[in-house]
């Protein structure tokens, strides 16, 4: 998708910030609830020093974000994604994904990134896939939301892995899950 780029959060996307956080399943995204601007360019702020994170823009409108965090000693970083619902289906998260992981490997030097989603969000996964991130095993009730613990399924690419690789049609996700 050649309308999907990425660019640094500006402190004037915080109403783009606040729209997409009203959806109900981006709400547990932030580390706090995000409902009003000043708690939007608070979650902007909140990633100067953590990693890096970028908004996703299609056809200049902001429409997600990919970012990487926890880079370590040993050149590997964590990878998360959002991307808004409307524009959710057109291959926007996983465009993303693979301008992220370009960018770590090719300007930030990172050789692995990993990723995880709940096993039962087969959206991600087919994202995760799509974007070149192999499966790589389950961590049982690795998370918490509204008091219930789910398994997670932690992927990963390296930076010696072929770029573009669609892995989708040769993996599957976890298997039995919705």
């Amino acid at each position: 998708m050649r309308d999907v780029r990425l660019r640094e959060w500006r402190v004037r996307d915080a109403p783009a910030v606040l729209r997409a956080f009203e959806a109900p399943d981006l709400r547990t995204q932030a580390a706090w609830p995000v409902v009003t601007l000043k708690d939007a360019e608070g979650w902007i702020a909140s990633w100067a020093g953590v990693g890096h994170a970028f908004a996703v823009t299609l056809d200049d409108v902001v429409v997600g974000n990919v970012a990487v965090v926890g880079i370590d000693a040993h050149d590997n970083g964590w990878v998360s994604y959002w991307v808004v619902p409307e524009a959710r289906g057109r291959g926007v998260a996983v465009a993303a994904t693979e301008l992220l992981a370009r960018w770590a490997f090719e300007e930030r030097g990172l050789f692995r990134l990993e990723l995880g989603h709940r096993t039962n969000n087969r959206a991600s996964c087919r994202v995760a896939t799509k974007a070149g991130f192999l499966p790589e095993g389950i961590e049982r009730g690795k998370v918490r939301h509204d008091g219930l613990r789910y398994d997670v399924e932690r992927h990963a690419r390296l930076a010696t892995d072929p770029p573009g690789a669609d892995l989708g049609s040769m993996l599957r996700c976890v298997p039995g899950t919705p």
